[in-house]
């Protein structure tokens, strides 16, 4: 079976208040329709990215006791794992889904990105405004930017990624929300369609270093 996305009963996994339960729910519910909906979406992200993406479910190995906020599937161009490396994401959690950016915490060169940025920033800036939707998340978890881009000035764009190197956990994540009521009615082509417009509309940015 296809994906068919997503319905108020996978939302709900979210409200699941302890931990084997929600992690439960998280692998009988979430976590397939995940993989289908990667499996839909991998070959024309290939054709936009133009080289070979790997597909990454969420596991959540790390935790133990607190119940994760959040899940999703990555899509990066390190078969053996994607924090490493810059990815986009697809991510479900309580009252919304997110098609997300990142350059992570992890990334293994991050001065490196944050300097190309700068450098490219003026020329990227324009066409990111230009995305539907795209807002600048202060944390990968959050289900509401900060603000959306459209709404900012060239200048507060051009400062984000300065956080990759201020500080160890520093992070850079830019994407599209969409609420549960949206996303629920939302058939699952359209969504699949929405998530890689946004994707596309994030290209420079993946093809950066």
């Amino acid at each position: 079976m296809g994906f068919t996305g997503f319905t108020a009963k996978d939302f709900q996994v979210f409200a699941i208040p302890d931990f084997s339960g929600r992690m439960a729910a998280i692998r009988q519910k979430i976590q397939p329709k995940l993989f289908t909906l990667a499996e839909e979406m991998g070959p024309e992200l290939r054709r936009i990215v133009g080289s070979e993406t790997f597909t990454h479910v969420a596991k959540h190995m790390r935790r133990t006791v607190h119940p994760p906020a959040d899940t999703w599937v990555a899509f990066g161009p390190d078969k053996r794992g994607y924090k490493k490396a810059q990815h986009f994401k697809v991510a479900i959690s309580r009252h919304c889904v997110r098609f997300l950016f990142e350059i992570g915490p992890e990334y293994a060169t991050k001065t490196k990105w944050a300097r190309t940025w700068q450098a490219h920033a003026d020329q990227l800036i324009p066409g990111l405004q230009r995305v539907k939707g795209l807002g600048w998340f202060k944390n990968e978890h959050d289900e509401e930017p900060a603000a959306e881009l459209k709404d900012m000035r060239p200048d507060q764009i051009r400062e984000l990624p300065k956080e990759l190197t201020r500080r160890k956990d520093g992070q850079f994540v830019l994407g599209r929300r969409v609420v549960q009521g949206d996303a629920i009615d939302l058939a699952s082509i359209a969504l699949e369609k929405d998530a890689l417009a946004t994707f596309a509309g994030l290209l420079a940015l993946y093809r950066l270093v």
